[in-house]
C-alpha cells in the first residue's frame, strides 16, 4: 500500500487518472502471479462460473483473507462480488475525507482482480464502487 500512497502524493489534477492506470497496472502484474501460486494444484475448471467460483472462494481467501460475501450473475458475462468488509477498505472507512484513499487502492484491487482472471483464460472490464465503506462491489463483465 506504500505504493498507492506514493502514486497518490506525487499524482495531482490531470495526473491522478495516470496514477490510476499505473495501479491497475501494478495488481494486474500481482493478480497474475498470484493466482499462478493459487490455481497450481487445482482440477481444470469447466466453465465461467466455475472459474469465477474459485476466485471468490479460494483466491479471495489467500489474498484478502477472507471470502467474498456475495456472488451474483446475470449469465451472460456480467458478474458483481460484494465485499462488506473489504480488507483494504477496513482501516480507512473511519471517516469520509478518504475517499480519494479507498479509489486508489480500489484501481489496484481491481488490477488484481482483472490479472487472475486473464491468467484463468477470462479477457474482462473490472470496476469498483464503494456503496459505504467499507463495502465493496466489483463488477466484472467478460470482453
Amino acid at each position: 500500500m506504500e505504493a498507492v500512497k506514493l502514486l497518490e502524493e506525487t499524482s495531482t489534477g490531470e495526473g491522478m487518472n495516470n496514477a490510476f492506470t499505473k495501479l491497475d497496472t501494478m495488481g494486474f502484474r500481482v493478480g497474475v502471479a498470484l493466482i499462478e501460486k493459487s490455481s497450481s494444484d487445482v482440477m481444470r475448471f469447466k466453465d465461467e462460473l466455475d472459474m469465477m467460483r474459485f476466485l471468490c472462494k479460494e483466491f479471495w481467501v489467500s489474498t484478502f483473507m477472507k471470502q467474498i460475501d456475495n456472488l451474483r450473475t446475470n449469465h451472460q458475462g456480467v458478474y458483481v462480488l460484494q465485499d462488506s468488509q473489504f480488507r483494504f477498505l477496513t482501516r480507512v472507512a473511519d471517516g469520509g475525507q478518504y475517499l480519494q484513499s479507498a479509489q486508489s487502492l480500489l484501481a489496484f484491487s481491481c488490477g488484481i482482480v482483472r490479472g487472475a482472471l486473464y491468467n484463468l483464460g477470462l479477457r474482462c472490464t473490472v470496476t469498483a464502487e464503494i456503496t459505504s465503506l467499507p463495502v465493496c462491489k466489483f463488477h466484472v463483465t467478460m470482453v
